[in-house]
């Protein structure tokens, strides 16, 4: 237990010196709520969505935003670099195990993709009159699938790309389409019937879809957090299939 505490402490000391990473997962959601929200149309009520202003369906996505940073740009990087370095390997032979450093990557990234959504909500909430979450346990639920799909998907790009190069190259062209899905481009809801129900069974489409609904009130629709665990339960799958230590 002391070890693996002493692991989670080091990499906490490392990840806070990563300024990059820093500020894509906690500054710039919530820059992005801040940039969106100054603009007036943005705070101008929609007939079409209901009375809705488009900085309030921003809010959840600028918090899923933060998951998706996390779990698709900051982390795997970090275990290629772990792996092509040998650090892992060198970890083997210690009482340390290399698992040990994994967890403690998913759960500090996990940790602070989940502090910017808190940060996101608080922004929108103070300054632009955001409502909090109509549901709130519905919306922690959806919160923390979303964001167990994103690590495992960062763990399973990072098992299966052969350096850091490489792992980087191939974060950056899956995350586009991630931002589309989760209406980071344009909000879901305003997508023709067919391409929001497409949307739907992709994990981050989903998870954007079942927030929005938990901000609205609701409980998540059970299929959009199926769709969610089932991405999650199969993108652990393949992490744990084929991540190589060495």
């Amino acid at each position: 237990m002391s070890a693996s505490i002493a692991v989670l402490r080091a990499e906490a000391r490392l990840l806070t010196r990563e300024s990059g990473s820093i500020f894509w997962i906690v500054a710039f959601p919530t820059l992005l709520v801040t940039g969106l929200g100054l603009v007036p149309s943005f705070r101008a009520p929609d007939p079409d969505l209901g009375g809705l202003r488009l900085v309030d369906l921003y809010v959840p996505v600028a918090a899923l935003l933060a998951v998706m940073m996390a779990g698709s740009q900051a982390m795997p990087p970090v275990l290629a670099s772990y792996r092509e370095h040998g650090i892992l390997r060198r970890m083997s032979t210690t009482p340390v195990r290399p698992l040990t450093l994994l967890a403690a990557q998913i759960l500090l990234h996990s940790a602070a993709a989940l502090g910017s959504s808190i940060l996101v909500i608080a922004v929108g909430r103070l300054f632009f009159g955001v409502s909090l979450p109509g549901h709130l346990p519905g919306y922690a639920v959806a919160l923390v699938l979303a964001t167990l799909a994103a690590m495992a998907l960062g763990a399973t790009v990072a098992a299966l790309a052969p350096n850091t190069k490489v792992c980087t190259t191939v974060d950056t062209i899956i995350f586009f389409p991630m931002m589309i899905s989760a209406g980071v481009w344009g909000p879901v809801q305003v997508l023709p019937e067919l391409a929001r129900r497409v949307v739907e069974f992709t994990p981050f489409g989903a998870a954007a879809q079942a927030l929005d609904q938990a901000m609205r009130g609701g409980w998540p629709d059970w299929s959009l957090l199926g769709v969610t665990v089932a991405w999650a339960a199969v993108l652990i799958g393949a992490a744990a299939r084929w991540f190589r230590w060495q």
